[in-house]
């Protein structure tokens, strides 16, 4: 009993130890008051720093490693703890600490630059956190450091120099950041380091020569950077190198012959080799940079080699296949894709009889595939596409038992596919796009069970699809597009219930669809365009999960069925030219994720649904040539996303809507062949990005706006067949990118064409006709160089057309009287026939004048003469005293007397009037005025 008070005693000290932030004996916080700060700097939902408590002893806390006296702690380790927060500057504290391991947390902030002051630090582990910030230069003062790994963190900018100072260093990960600049050469320093890890970061420049002081490296990790230039020689010293990695970078030329020196080298993805010395060399991979040149031909001195994997992938290598390849009899896997290889694949390739993978793909391959690649047993992916390979597939390709993937499209092979292929039971994958195969289906594809690609789209094959191909049960694409294939669809499609994607487009189906396609609940996407498939398209709605639905160019018919909306992630819906009828599914606005709706030529009728407006999406929105009725519903403002909106053809009226100008995205607008009305609203100019503007053939009238400017980049624009009215706005001339057509015809436009629209130099077809245009021809019209078609005709345009319009036929400018100039009539016969045109009318009107005046003076001289003659006889009858047998004497003598005096020419002749002085001696006061009229002249003449 007597020592209980000194145990208790003992406990209370310990816990004062605790407690204190100075120790007993010191003058100075003890290392747990630093990690309880630390602590308090961090988020532990996980909760693994519960028992950091100042109850307990901090050497019996998670995750540290104290001294032997446990007065010190060496290590933490609090990896993958789910620690988030930052990292304490306050840790250099910890003097004797050797392992700092916060990797795999959430930590963020800086690397703090205090941790420079642990001079005791062996291993430095602050990986996959989300650190940011560049490496404190600080981090050079750890002169013990061993172990240095900050990789994928978002840490940047360059690496400290101070790295060389670190000469005890071993491993230096610093790869998934985002560093930039070059490796320092102080790199060269670190004599001891065995991992250099750079990998899948920004860095650039040359790989410096001083590398090849890291004597003791085994790892040399750099892909994914910028480096350039060429693998410097002096790696050539790395004895120890082992694995080698500087795979899609921009380094050039080849490898320096020195690099074939390093004789442990297992594992080398760099760039090509000229000196194979590398015995026990089982993996090279030289990927993604910019090696030339052709593989060197002593790669493999003798079949002794040991290398298995060799990917040469993505380089600008060229030549021939090199036979000496042939030698790596060890070699599993080839790849030399996306190079520049040229030239036949060499029969011998059978002897590579452990290869199971063999990607050439993106090459200039040439000739036939050898029949001998059949004895290639182990083969299990043969991937050849985007070739120029040419010929039959050979037979022999069905021996390859274990072949599980065959990629040969974008080449130019012919002939039929071989049945023998169907022996390849491991098949999954078969993918032949892009060739020349003829013939059918081979019948027994049924017995690839395991088949769940069947890619044939774009060949010349026909026939029908074989019932067998429903077998494949577990096939989920099938795509045979762009064939000759014809028939219906086999009624074994109903077991092809994991079908995913079914591609039959542009080929010559027919027949109504199997009632059992329904039960094909997977189906993604459908495509089954340009065919003539008919009846209901009803059996293709059985999936909910449909994304795309095209079935356009067919002959279906009936309604559109409203079970379509219960695919609701239904993005791609084309039901164009086929006889669908009835109205639009009003439940279609349950559809949200709609994009592409395309409904267009059909028998459709009905008004376009509101419920569509819920259709936020939808960016192609084509529903012409249907018979669609009422006004153009203004909730097509509200969608932003509309990209082209196709309308034509159908029998909308009224206005349209103001709101259209909502849609700036829009870039194409065609409401043309309807019954649309009213002005074109002013907000057209909103639609900046328009390019195709369509609205001929309705009733639209008033002006056109000029804000149709601010639309600069459209480059068709038809109006014609309208009553728009005034002049043409000389605004359009800025619309610089016109260039299929400006159609205008067919208004009652007046004013006259503005000289702007010279500036549409890139514009083709100009048609101004049957308006009211005045004026002349602007000359500036000569600038548009591109028209290789112009009319103007029908309409007052008047004087002499610009000489390069004479190549334009007549028809173009016809109906314009006052026009003149090729290929109309010259200005200067013209101006003739005008001249002459107005003398015959001065003529008939000088006619017209002279016989209206020679009428009026032949009755006034009649009227006088009848007066006359009236005076004369009432002063002859006057002068005889009425004496009847005298009276007749004085008459005989007067005509006497006047015979007399006509044969003596007694008269004066005044035109049409003779005025005589009488001769009577008798009465010489008297004075008679004789009017006779000329016998000897004949006509209305008068003397």
């Amino acid at each position: 009993m007597g020592s209980t008070p000194m145990c208790n005693l003992v406990l209370f000290l310990a816990i004062l130890h605790s407690v204190l932030p100075f120790s007993l004996g010191e003058d100075k916080p003890a290392e747990s008051y630093w990690l309880l700060r630390f602590k308090s700097g961090l988020v532990d939902p996980a909760g693994v720093l519960d028992n950091w408590s100042p109850r307990a002893h901090m050497c019996s806390w998670n995750g540290l490693t104290c001294s032997p006296n446990q007065t010190h702690v060496l290590g933490i380790n609090l990896s993958s703890s789910e620690l988030s927060g930052s990292i304490s500057h306050e840790l250099w504290h910890l003097t004797s600490l050797e392992i700092l391991d916060l990797s795999s947390n959430s930590l963020t902030g800086s690397i703090p630059s205090e941790l420079g002051k642990l001079q005791n630090l062996q291993m430095l582990l602050l990986y996959r956190n989300s650190l940011s910030g560049k490496i404190p230069e600080e981090i050079g003062l750890l002169k013990n450091l061993q172990v240095l790994r900050i990789g994928d963190n978002l840490l940047s900018g360059e690496i400290t120099p101070s790295i060389g100072n670190l000469t005890q260093l071993r491993v230096l990960g610093l790869a998934y950041c985002q560093f930039n600049g070059s490796i320092p050469s102080g790199i060269g320093n670190l004599k001891h380091l065995v991992s250099l890890d750079l990998q899948n970061n920004s860095l650039d420049g040359h790989i410096p020569e001083e590398i090849h002081g890291c004597e003791e490296l085994q790892n040399l990790a750099a892909s994914n950077n910028k480096f350039e230039g060429d693998i410097p020689a002096s790696m050539g010293m790395l004895r120890s190198l082992q694995i080698l990695n500087l795979a899609n970078n921009s380094l050039s030329g080849s490898i320096p012959v020195e690099l074939g020196q390093i004789s442990n080298l297992q594992y080398l993805r760099a760039i090509s080799l000229s000196n194979a010395q590398l015995k026990n060399l089982t993996t090279l991979v030289l990927s993604g940079n910019d090696l030339t040149g052709n593989i060197p031909s002593n790669f493999c001195l003798s079949n002794s080699s040991k290398l298995k994997q060799l990917f040469l992938a993505r380089n600008s290598l060229s030549g021939k296949f090199q036979l000496d390849l042939l030698n790596c009899r060890s070699l599993q896997q080839l790849d030399l894709s996306d190079n520049n290889f040229e030239g036949g694949l060499p029969s011998g390739i059978e002897k590579l009889e452990h290869l199971t993978d063999l990607q050439l793909n993106n090459n200039s391959f040439s000739g036939n595939l050898p029949s001998e690649i059949g004895n290639m047993s182990n083969l299990e992916s043969l991937i050849l596409f985007d070739n120029m390979i040419t010929g039959r597939l050979p037979p022999e390709i069905g021996k390859l038992q274990r072949l599980s993937t065959i990629y040969l499209y974008d080449n130019q092979m012919s002939g039929g596919i071989p049945g023998e292929l169907t022996n390849c039971t491991s098949l999954t994958k078969i993918d032949f796009f892009g060739n020349h195969f003829t013939g059918s289906i081979p019948e027994t594809i049924g017995k690839l069970k395991n088949l769940n690609v069947l890619q044939l789209r774009q060949n010349e094959l026909s026939g029908p699809i074989p019932p067998s191909l429903g077998y494949c049960k577990r096939l989920q694409i099938m795509a045979l597009a762009d064939n000759k294939i014809s028939g219906t669809l086999p009624a074994t499609f109903r077991f092809l219930t994991e079908l995913n994607k079914i591609t039959l487009y542009n080929n010559s189906f027919e027949g109504p669809l199997p009632a059992s396609l329904f039960l094909l609940k997977n189906l993604n996407i459908i495509n089954f365009s340009h065919n003539r498939f008919s009846g209901s398209i009803s059996p293709l709605l059985g999936s909910n999960s449909l994304t795309a639905l095209d079935l356009t160019n067919n002959s279906f018919s009936g309604p559109i069925p409203s079970a379509l909306t219960q695919s609701r992630n239904l993005s791609r819906l084309r039901l164009a030219h086929n006889h669908l009828s009835g109205e639009i599914p009003s439940e279609f606005g349950a559809l949200t994720k709609l994009n592409f709706f395309d409904l267009s030529f059909n028998n459709l009728t009905g008004e376009v649904p509101p419920q569509l407006s819920n259709c936020k999406k939808i960016q192609h929105f084509l529903l012409s040539n249907n018979q669609l009725a009422g006004t153009m519903p203004p909730w097509l403002g509200s969608l932003e996303e509309l990209g082209e909106l196709d309308f034509s053809f159908n029998k909308f009226h009224g206005n349209i809507p103001a709101e259209l100008g909502n849609c700036s995205g829009l870039l194409k607008l065609s409401l043309h062949s309807n019954k649309l009305s009213g002005n074109i609203p002013q907000e057209i100019g909103n639609l900046t990005s328009l390019n195709v503007l369509t609205l001929q053939r309705n009733n639209l009238s008033g002006l056109i706006p000029s804000t149709i400017q601010e639309c600069k980049k459209i480059f068709e624009l038809r109006l014609s067949e309208n009553f728009l009215t005034g002049s043409i706005p000389p605004e359009l001339g800025k619309l610089t990118e016109l260039q299929v057509i400006l159609d205008l015809s067919e208004n009652s436009l007046s004013g006259e064409i503005p000289s702007s629209l010279g500036n549409l130099i890139k514009l083709e077809r100009l048609n101004v006709s049957l308006n009211h245009l005045q004026g002349e021809v602007p000359f500036s019209l000569t600038k548009l160089t591109s028209l290789h078609m112009l009319n103007l005709s029908n309409n007052d345009l008047q004087g002499q057309l610009p000489s390069t319009f004479s190549g334009f036929p007549l028809s173009s400018f016809l109906g314009n009287e006052k026009l003149c100039g090729p290929p109309l009539v010259s200005c200067l016969e013209s101006a003739g026939q005008d001249n002459k045109g107005l003398s015959n009318t001065a003529v008939v009107g000088i006619i017209v004048a002279i016989v209206f005046t020679s009428t009026l003076i032949c009755l006034v001289m009649l009227y006088m003469i009848v007066r006359i003659w009236y005076n004369w006889r009432k002063v002859s009858i006057s002068s005889t005293g009425g004496g009847g047998a005298e009276q007749r004497r004085e008459e005989e003598k007067w005509e006497y007397g006047e015979k007399e005096k006509r044969r003596n020419g007694e008269y004066w002749k005044v035109n049409s009037m003779a005025l005589a002085p009488s001769q009577d001696k008798q009465n010489p006061s008297t004075c008679i005025f004789h009017f006779k009229m000329d016998a000897e002249i004949t006509g209305n003449t008068l003397v």
